[in-house]
């Protein structure tokens, strides 16, 4: 007969296994009767069908093939030495040894029970424990096979190999004659003195006998006898039990032809299963990397769609901004006309008898340069008002003998006052020693005898109450290299960071140029409010609504930015407050980083600096940067050496992998360490007397304000003055504010705007008075001049002024700014109808930014100016039409939806096509 098995799919899924299901299994799979079942049984479906069942019993619905599958899968991972938990592992390595004990035990416990090996007429006697032969299995095995076959009553084929001995042939006439119940077997002749082999094809089916790869014997050339429960043992006599027979013919080794196949047939099986785990092993790599490979794609596909829906809005916004802009062209010719940096454009200064080239440089052109990335470009073309600012003053430096009409410098934050000191100190024979390790790669946290005095210097200096750690310090080429890669350690592309405006301006470009990291500014206004005591109060109230803010914004937050002494304030913080702000960040997980790059240059007795490190514990000392440098506190801008503190081991090793392209040079190194350890120069000679030109600076620039009746904050911290000059504003704008700072600029004086700081309160500007006394008199004279003129001049005064800016552009001789109306008269009918526009001109009320009004719009190479609004509709249009999007996006009609809402697309994407 043949044997029919109907299986399901071959590799039935089924839904995820929990981790208490797969428990289970791995419970019930690795007992010692179940390893023992499927070591001898040669085919092992129905011990994972009970197991199935078993887990039915417990609440676990799951199949024969689903636990088989499972147990594949974790013997893979268990090999690969994948598993998610120990106890996973424990429970596989209990199976194998369960498994390694069925191999080699003499005893052979089965699904329900144990069946002895109980062999006679064994040869001699084996000691306890000694691992059966494999035809002993294989007895076994038949002789419960047998029994349950003769159980169940189907006849079945049995196959004899050899001849019968005498003594079976008595033993089975004695069994026919011993009573009904006795097992009857018919038996065909074979040739006499060859052992007799009975085996059930139930058990070792043709298709067994097949895979032990010709190692067994034919059925088809082996005498067969058919048992069908005794209906043929009447036929023939003589036949001797089939259970005896078995245990004789093992004692006497006959067994031999059917062991080799059983060997040979474990031996293919185990083989066959390492192969099958090594291909899975591949299977499961090779989807792995398709699941990855789609991914990217579908990244990239993402990427690409963002970004082109990206330009058209950015196309949409620079249609609407460009509309403003003419207005501000208009209004911006009622303010002398003073024009913004282009490639085709320049500088018309007052007093001047040529104009001054663009702040590009040399042939650069403010368009997309082929030849660099769009991040490229981007820091290419970035330009703030600060950096504008700086850049012209470069371009015209004032200078008493060559060029005294040239632009005194009252915005960039630089102590002049302490030259003559340093000069002194640094042309010492001490200060000029070459050492082979300094010229050489240092640590590129800093040569150690650098981070050594600099641990020392901030513990005296900062009062810390323990000494601090060399380790722990870092040195690079300026704070704003620290800031630029502290943003890259501790934060992910497009996070960002608290920090209270306004503030130091190029943060902005620090953080943002190279690592992406977004600032969210916590408003400080200039009249108190709530529980404000002074104007620009920053308090935990003010960061915890900020920070709301900024979640709801759905940005990421991962540090906050404090400057203690604050620049622009000069604001000093005290301990009280700088503990409370370090509690908010503490409960938040924010890392806080602190410059303290002013705390030396504190000039007023009755104010005390407490630094950070002075506290006698931090809230959270794994997430709190303390950042110091030599630019501001000793006067050495140029020398470009900063340092963070950190006990963040694992931000000191980030921060040493970025030293390679922030290091200091060793002879600067040697240098700083010069200084930092000469306490006596330090301490009788520059640090007082520099607090002693500061307060005398200080005290110059402040009455000169009073004079002029302009408030200010009065703080006693940096090198500058926190100035309201709001009231000259003829509207409360940023757009007056830039207005009046280029109003300066004519007059050849540099101050700082206060939306260059980010200031939510126009009219404020930053003015340094950290200069020689004569030019900051100068300076103060200009101030004044151009405060004067734009106070006492009227809208036609100013288009006058404007007649002669070009007039000095043409090489004209310098003239008085001022004109009187008769003058103008003639100027005044020209530009009649430029004061017709002026009527209806509306000033815009945001920060102005300078990108904003010469922008380029990039597509591919080409590069599209905003020199009209009809030209850029034009090229909006260009791009819809050129684009592919609208095609992409195209719905399809799902059943029972209303067909108009597809005519309405498509009738859209007609449009866009003409």
């Amino acid at each position: 007969m043949h044997l029919i098995h109907v299986y399901g799919k071959k590799y039935e899924r089924g839904s995820n296994w929990s981790e208490p299901e797969v428990l289970e299994l791995l419970q019930i799979w690795s007992d010692v009767p179940v390893q023992t079942e499927l070591v001898t049984c040669l085919r092992n479906q129905h011990v994972f069908n009970r197991i199935a069942s078993t887990l039915r019993q417990k609440g676990i619905n799951r199949t024969g093939d689903q636990c088989r599958e499972k147990i594949k899968k974790l013997k893979l991972e268990y090999k690969q030495k994948t598993l998610r938990s120990a106890r996973y592992y424990e429970l596989m390595e209990r199976a194998q040894s369960n498994r390694s004990a069925a191999t080699s035990g003499s005893t052979l416990p089965l699904w329900g029970g144990t069946v002895t090996n109980q062999v006679t007429g064994l040869q001699g006697s084996e000691a306890p424990g000694q691992p059966p032969r494999a035809g002993e299995i294989l007895e076994i095995k038949t002789e419960v096979m047998s029994s349950d076959d003769e159980a169940v009553g189907p006849p079945e084929m049995l196959y004899e190999f050899g001849p019968v001995d005498e003594d079976d042939e008595a033993g089975a006439a004695e069994h026919k004659h011993a009573g009904p119940n006795t097992e009857e077997n018919t038996e065909m002749d074979g040739e006499q003195g060859n052992t007799h082999v009975i085996c059930s094809p139930s058990d070792c089916s043709d298709q067994n006998m097949t895979g032990s790869s010709g190692a067994g014997v034919s059925p088809a050339t082996a005498p067969i006898v058919m048992r069908d429960g005794g209906s043929h043992g009447d036929q023939v006599g003589g036949s001797g039990s089939f259970h005896q027979r078995k245990r004789r013919r093992v004692g006497r080794g006959g067994d031999g032809v059917l062991s080799n196949a059983l060997a040979g047939y474990l031996s293919w099986q185990q083989t066959a299963e390492e192969r099958f785990l090594a291909l899975e092993e591949v299977r499961m790599q090779q989807e792995a990397q398709a699941e990855e490979r789609r991914e990217q794609q579908e990244e990239r596909r993402a990427k690409q769609e963002r970004d082109h829906e990206f330009r058209l809005m950015s196309m949409l916004t620079k249609v609407l901004s460009s509309s403003r802009g003419m207005e501000d062209q208009s209004a911006s010719t009622r303010r002398e006309m003073l024009p913004v940096p282009s490639t085709s454009q320049t500088y018309l200064l007052p007093n001047s008898a040529k104009a001054v080239p663009s702040m590009l440089w040399g042939d650069q052109k403010a368009q997309y340069s082929p030849y660099l990335s769009r991040r490229g470009n981007s820091m290419r073309l970035h330009q703030g008002i600060l950096q504008e600012g700086y850049n012209q003053y470069h371009a015209n430096v004032h200078d008493e003998n060559s060029n005294p009409h040239g632009i005194i410098n009252l915005g960039t934050s630089e102590n002049k006052l302490c030259f003559d000191l340093l000069q002194k100190r640094l042309m010492r024979p001490d200060m000029l020693q070459i050492d082979p390790a300094m010229l050489q790669y240092p640590d590129w946290k800093g040569h150690s005898f650098l981070r050594e005095e600099v641990a020392k210097f901030l513990s005296d200096y900062c009062r810390s109450p323990k000494p601090l750690k060399p380790k722990n310090v870092v040195v690079m080429n300026g704070c704003g290299s620290l800031f630029s890669a502290l943003a890259a350690t501790l934060c992910d592309p497009e996070d960002a960071i608290l920090i209270p405006s306004p503030f130091y301006g190029v943060i902005t470009e620090d953080v943002g140029l190279y690592s992406s990291v977004k600032l969210h500014h916590v408003p400080l206004y200039s009249q108190p409010t709530g529980s404000d005591v002074r104007p620009f109060q920053l308090t935990v109230e003010k960061l915890e609504n900020s920070l709301k803010e900024a979640k709801k914004e759905g940005l990421n937050i991962k540090a906050l930015i404090l400057l203690n002494p604050h620049n622009p304030l000069g604001e000093v913080y005290s301990s009280e407050e700088m503990i409370s702000f370090l509690e908010f960040a503490k409960m938040h997980k924010l890392h806080v980083i602190v410059d303290e790059i002013y705390m030396l240059s504190v000039f007023n007795e009755t104010d005390t600096f407490r630094s950070v490190l002075s506290l006698d514990g931090l809230p959270d000392p794994q997430r709190t940067h303390i950042i110091w440098g030599v630019s501001k506190d000793f006067a050495m801008s140029g020398m470009r050496v900063g340092m963070v503190y950190s006990e963040n081991r694992d931000l000191v090793q980030a921060l040493d992998q970025l030293g390679c392209f922030h290091g200091v040079p060793g002879p600067t190194q040697y240098q700083m360490a010069q200084l930092l350890r000469d306490r006596d120069w330090l301490n009788s000679e520059f640090l007082p007397e520099n607090r002693q030109r500061l307060r005398e600076a200080h005290s110059f620039m402040t009455e000169e304000l009073k004079k002029l009746d302009i408030p200010f904050l009065h703080r006693s911290a940096g090198f500058f003055i926190w100035a309201d000059l709001s009231k000259y504003l003829s509207e409360k704008t940023f757009a007056e504010e830039l207005f009046l700072w280029r109003c300066f600029l004519k007059h050849k004086v540099l101050l700082s705007c206060g939306q260059a700081f980010s200031c939510v309160s126009p009219g404020w500007f930053r003015i340094i008075f950290t200069d020689q006394l004569h030019k900051l008199k100068l300076g103060v004279q200009r101030i004044k001049n151009a405060l004067e003129g734009l106070q006492g001049s009227s809208v036609l005064e100013r288009q006058c002024t404007t007649s002669d800016e070009r007039d000095d552009s043409l090489g004209t001789a310098r003239r008085e700014d001022t004109k009187t109306i008769d003058e103008c008269k003639e100027q005044t009918l020209k530009t009649s109808s430029v004061q017709t526009k002026l009527d209806t001109v509306h000033i815009k009320t945001e920060p102005v930014s300078l990108a904003d009004e010469n922008f380029t719009v990039i597509n591919g190479q080409s590069d599209i100016r905003s020199e009209s609004l009809d030209s850029l509709i034009g090229t909006l249009r260009q791009q819809i039409h050129t684009s592919d999007w609208l095609e992409k996006h195209k719905p399809e009609l799902a059943a029972g939806q209303d067909p108009t809402q597809l005519d309405v697309f498509t009738d859209l994407l007609d449009k866009a096509r003409k």
